[in-house]
């Protein structure tokens, strides 16, 4: 990816070296390249080194690290400044489960978050920001008619990657931000899934806006996905995905395990004494259940009249 790169730059096809190795190249990394850039039909350039990176967003297909597909680490993009976890507030409904995994993994990365809210002229966006009240993390909300004009301000200068459920309109989003991409985009089920239409991750550079001064920024689009994985993430790290939790911690005894289990635990008084929303801990409790291999990530997880439960 070159981030200086404008409009007008051409494409350059190029191959990895052999000299690489077995060193992978994905999406958005800084790389040299040597032979022919023109951008000529039939040129080819090859890459001879990549630059260290910035920063890096992993996920894995399970939570738990002992399992095959838990071992399977996958680099979902490098040099990204930000996460944008795209959500859509109605069809389908929600999932603040699948939203705080891709918190933990931008914390994890030392990404920023940005929540994207989109198809708010179906609902209301009050249930999913009070469930993050505590966060104060920053936000969006998307309508059909919507000018973009405050997605695109939070976007400038940054390399934004988006992820979210298949059908939440993110690939609709990407075309709106960048005309030409032309993303496919699908419908949602009778079930409340979206099919699957982006297939891999593309970096797009948004284009410059009238009266707007500086780099407008690029955009990683990624494939839909059902689950965020967070073999990757050690099980002190996942605290960090919850900061409202953090502080509570602090009385608990050497070694607890932060789980419903661990009698002395101080987050159970933090959220008995109305610190934190008690929907969070039971989130918190579940990611830690599923590095253990008690549950299923790949599946959502409901609480009985908690519709904004599942993962």
């Amino acid at each position: 990816m070159f981030p200086d790169a404008g409009p007008d730059d051409p494409t350059v096809t190029a191959m990895r070296a052999r000299e690489l190795g077995r060193k992978s190249v994905v999406v958005g990394d800084r790389v040299s390249l040597v032979g022919d850039i023109s951008g000529a039909p039939g040129a080819l350039a090859r890459i001879v080194r990549i630059a260290e990176r910035r920063s890096v967003l992993r996920r894995t297909a399970e939570d738990d690290a002992t399992t095959a597909e838990g071992r399977l680490e996958r680099v979902v993009v490098a040099n990204a400044d930000q996460l944008v976890i795209v959500s859509a507030l109605a069809d389908p409904p929600p999932r603040t489960g699948f939203i705080d995994r891709c918190l933990v993994a931008a914390y994890d990365a030392d990404i920023e978050p940005l929540l994207c809210l989109t198809k708010a002229d179906l609902a209301g966006p009050e249930a999913v920001l009070g469930y993050y009240t505590e966060l104060e993390l920053p936000y969006v909300l998307i309508r059909p008619d919507s000018d973009l004009a405050a997605l695109r301000a939070l976007l400038a200068g940054r390399v934004s990657v988006l992820v979210g459920h298949s059908g939440v309109g993110k690939s609709t989003l990407v075309n709106r931000l960048v005309p030409e991409a032309d993303r496919a985009v699908g419908t949602v089920s009778a079930i409340g899934r979206g099919r699957h239409t982006s297939t891999s991750a593309v970096a797009l550079r948004l284009p410059p806006q009238p009266d707007a001064d500086g780099d407008p920024g690029w955009i990683i689009d990624t494939p839909g996905v059902r689950s965020f994985g967070l073999a990757h993430v050690s099980a002190e790290s996942l605290l960090h995905g919850f900061p409202d939790l953090v502080e509570a911690t602090v009385d608990c005894p050497a070694n607890c395990q932060h789980t419903a289990e661990e009698a002395d635990c101080a987050l159970d008084a933090w959220v008995a004494s109305g610190k934190a929303d008690p929907r969070r801990l039971a989130s918190y409790r579940r990611l830690l259940a599923s590095r253990s291999g008690e549950g299923d990530p790949r599946e959502p997880e409901r609480n009985p009249g908690d519709p904004l439960a599942g993962s």
